[in-house]
């Protein structure tokens, strides 16, 4: 049996592991030359990771730092999904800047873009290109429907993916028009999808030595979520209808009103939970012969919704959820944005993380959603100004002062004021 001095002694080996762990990527090098979210975020997905990414921006920028709520210059959409990253900005057009871009290169484990052909060949960055300067580099191309097929090449986002996938169709209520889903699901699935092949085949490198071309685009992003509606339709012909808040599978499910005006989710996918609820809320529902199953409760559902509605309307949201959770029962609040950003769990989980811009000061940005217990993920980078650390990358290629400063002059390449 192990002495408590010894078992003292491999804890606090291994809490010292965690402290100073740097990600499980630290090493692996990442190029981001994607813009708006897939890609960008997939990027950043790698660098939480402790991947060292770097951004290569056109003197435009990315596009999302043209969108979004604006404060001081710098818009939310592009802080919100590009911590820990260096921006670089290049103009890919010039010889020149292809000259740093082939040195950059050769050091880089992993490149990210979505940019479509022609301008893909032209800017020197197709997987055939690249190889040419890092035989083994890992190529990944993001792009809307795929690189090629009937709809190569097509422009495309979130929202037509939406339309394509029958996403769309599936969402909104009984008998009104179908709506959009607003939270960029797509795109954010999408980048889980490409940071995962980056680890695919970074592992498989390690084991072959040789690199790959990889792509991922957000329409089969989406058909891979739709496994369950198109499984439906494949086995039993059958299409998944609009169903609101309501679960097409069991009842109760779906959204209540409460004596304050603030709405609460709760949903029953058994009968344990369906007696919970009974019991939580002081009613006998569940020894009504009417609500006995859960077939029984879908054929019955106008009742029980309506049942549900006059019971949940006697107490405050939080006075009710306090009693479901306390009962096991699957409950929750509609929580607005603000409520969100202050949520205790949230909060506990580091998922809202504080870190120095540049330029705007202390921000707070999303956390790592992957927690190691040696090699933790974290935020190390704040978003980077546009130009950020271009004369910091240059320099680590080996250029110069002199060649940086007369390469900003000849707008080869363009640093933020006073940027590494």
């Amino acid at each position: 049996m192990w002495s408590d001095t010894l078992i003292d002694a491999m804890t606090a080996n291994e809490d010292s592991k965690t402290r100073t762990a740097s990600g499980p990527l630290d090493g692996v090098r990442v190029l981001d030359m994607a813009t708006m979210l897939a890609g960008p975020y997939a990027a950043t997905l790698l660098g939480d990771l402790g991947a060292d990414v770097i951004k290569i921006e056109s003197h435009y920028g990315d596009d999302s730092r043209h969108l979004g709520p604006e404060r001081q210059g710098e818009r939310s959409a592009f802080l919100s999904i590009n911590r820990n990253k260096r921006s670089l900005v290049l103009d890919l057009r010039l010889e020149e800047a292809q000259e740093v871009f082939h040195r950059l290169l050769a050091g880089i484990d992993v490149l990210i873009t979505n940019v479509r052909e022609p301008a893909l060949s032209r800017l020197g960055m197709s997987y055939e290109q690249v190889r040419e300067h890092r035989e083994d580099i890992i190529w990944i191309g993001v792009t809307a429907f795929g690189p090629d097929g009937p709809y190569a090449g097509r422009p495309g986002i979130d929202f037509l993916a939406q339309g394509y996938a029958g996403l769309i169709a599936l969402t909104g209520h009984p008998g009104d028009p179908p709506v959009r889903m607003t939270v960029p699901m797509v795109d954010t699935l999408t980048s889980a999808l490409v940071a995962n092949g980056a680890l695919a085949a970074l592992r498989a490198r390690d084991s072959s030595g040789c690199g790959q071309r990889v792509d991922v685009c957000l329409l089969d992003a989406l058909i891979h979520a739709q496994c369950s509606t198109l499984g439906a339709y494949n086995i039993i012909g059958e299409v998944v209808p609009r169903t609101g808040n309501r679960s097409q599978y069991f009842s109760p499910s779906g959204i209540w009103t409460c004596r304050d005006g603030k709405s609460i989710v709760i949903t029953c996918p058994s009968d344990k939970f369906f007696k919970n609820l009974c019991a939580a809320l002081d009613v006998e529902w569940d020894r009504e012969e009417r609500f006995a199953t859960i077939q029984d409760r879908l054929d019955n559902e106008d009742a029980l919704d309506a049942g549900l509605a006059r019971r949940c309307a006697e107490f405050s949201r939080d006075e009710l959820l306090d009693k479901l959770i306390a009962a096991d029962v699957l409950s929750a609040p509609i929580n607005e944005v603000p409520e969100v950003a202050t949520d205790p769990q949230v909060r506990h989980n580091g998922m809202l993380v504080s870190t120095e811009h540049a330029k705007l000061g202390s921000i707070e940005v999303t956390g790592p959603p992957i927690h190691f217990s040696a090699t933790p993920a974290s935020v190390r980078l704040s978003p980077p100004v546009h130009g950020e650390h271009s004369r910091e990358v240059l320099r680590e290629l080996g250029y110069s002062d002199a060649e940086t400063e007369t390469m900003i002059a000849g707008k080869v390449v363009a640093a933020a004021l006073g940027g590494g």
